[in-house]
């Protein structure tokens, strides 16, 4: 099994953080790219070939289904545009809550990291916890406030709430690839790569980072 393997060579100290907590959220997602203007596209000079983006008309209305459909459609995408355009739309139902005390909060929250007020960030990130506990961008982006300040094992234990509710969170994948380099984990930090990968083949940096790994770990590129 992935967790298996994952523990496998962790001091004991680590495994039961390792466990519950298997990624650091969005360390490959900044989190401006959350923001509603992030689903437009950036003004700048346009590809040579139009982006072949998912028909609009076959994207399904309930929620649910249209992460499946936008989750297939980043996997098959074509080309790096039409992936990004994806890959925000998914930020942006993964962002949705319907509650609206949970999105004033994640406003708030929202300004204060801009402002540089991490620990007030927090605080509005628990208390949106305490109220929505099945809102994965609460946990996610308090693991990233946590893996920003060095907080391993508090981000780590959010990001295992966040893979618990959404196991194909590439972020939350990815990040666990930086943290467990961080820690020295090589072969952990490939094996998280790599899932991360496989959900979604066009994420920044990811692919030399499993070249450069593979190499150190295995002997050779992928």
């Amino acid at each position: 099994m992935f967790l298996k393997r994952f523990l496998e060579g962790f001091p004991a100290h680590c495994r039961y953080l390792t466990a519950i907590g298997l990624a650091v959220a969005l360390a490959t997602a900044p989190m401006h790219v959350l923001a509603q203007d992030q689903l437009h596209p950036p003004k700048q000079k346009p590809p040579e070939a139009p982006a072949k983006l998912p028909n609009v008309s076959k994207i399904p209305a309930d929620p649910a289904k249209r992460l499946d459909f936008l989750l297939g459609a980043l996997k098959a995408a074509p080309d790096e545009n039409s992936a990004k355009h994806v890959e925000a739309a998914i930020w942006a139902i993964w962002l949705q809550t319907p509650s609206d005390t949970a999105a004033l909060l994640m406003a708030r929250a929202k300004t204060a990291i801009d402002g540089q007020q991490p620990q007030v960030a927090i605080k509005l990130l628990n208390a949106i916890i305490k109220i929505r506990p099945d809102y994965v961008e609460a946990w996610n982006r308090r693991a990233t406030l946590y893996y920003l300040q060095n907080d391993y094992a508090d981000a780590m234990a959010d990001i295992g709430q966040v893979l618990i509710r959404e196991p194909r969170h590439f972020g939350a994948l990815a990040g666990l690839g930086m943290i467990m380099e961080d820690l020295g984990k090589d072969k952990q930090a490939l094996d998280a790569f790599r899932m991360a990968l496989a959900i979604n083949p066009h994420l920044d940096k990811v692919p030399e980072l499993v070249k450069q790994l593979s190499e150190k770990v295995e002997g050779h590129d992928i």
